[in-house]
């Protein structure tokens, strides 16, 4: 059973609908501790400011419970906004705690562009990751975001995009698996990402 996290951050039914039209089932929508602790695969999307979405997460009960899970090889995946949570600060109106899986800051884009960036972009690959199998490169996805996640140990990264500057589109630490745009808005390829996560999740569960 793969969970996704309700933290009040987004519309969480996209992803789980996004899931089941990737052929992945048993998801659900969850903010309850003991399901996500018996849970083979986490997913923390959302759409919204870094400083709420931390302290929804920590008002919640679940910041300790998915670092745990993580620590243990649970495989997770954060959309989005759960991509910049991953971050130890994010500088949005201020600075704010992050998770800490990825060392490094969630800062906004770089001035010169529209912001927020909104659309399709395609993303390389600077290495290979399970993630992204059978995605051909430079295949596009949708983003829509303001800040961007800047890890201190540019080796995490598994997706490049470019906006003004190039940035992380998607990154790996260990069991965490993150990416940027939103693979439940990006057709064909953004399904086969999520059924990638949920092959994954199998292949852990075994």
């Amino acid at each position: 059973m793969i969970a996704i996290i309700d933290y009040k951050m987004g519309n969480l039914r996209s992803v789980q609908k996004g899931f089941e039209h990737a052929g992945v089932g048993d998801i659900v929508v969850t903010d309850d501790p003991s399901v996500i602790a018996k849970a083979d695969g986490i997913v923390l999307p959302g759409v919204g400011a870094f400083r709420d979405a931390s302290a929804n997460l920590k008002a919640s009960g679940l910041w300790d419970l998915v670092l745990a899970r993580v620590a243990g090889g649970t495989p997770f995946l954060g959309i989005c906004l759960g991509m910049q949570l991953l971050a130890d600060v994010g500088l949005e109106d201020g600075e704010w705690e992050g998770l800490g899986l990825v060392p490094g800051t969630c800062s906004r884009l770089p001035g010169g562009v529209k912001v927020p960036h909104i659309g399709w972009n395609t993303v390389t690959y600077p290495r290979d990751c399970s993630l992204f199998n059978g995605i051909p490169p430079e295949a596009a996805f949708y983003f829509v975001h303001s800040y961007r996640l800047e890890p201190a140990d540019p080796s995490c990264i598994i997706g490049l995009a470019e906006y003004g500057v190039p940035f992380a589109a998607a990154v790996q630490v260990g069991s965490a698996y993150a990416v940027q745009f939103h693979p439940e808005k990006s057709s064909e390829m953004g399904l086969r990402l999520l059924a990638n996560f949920g092959d994954i999740v199998k292949e852990t569960r075994q």
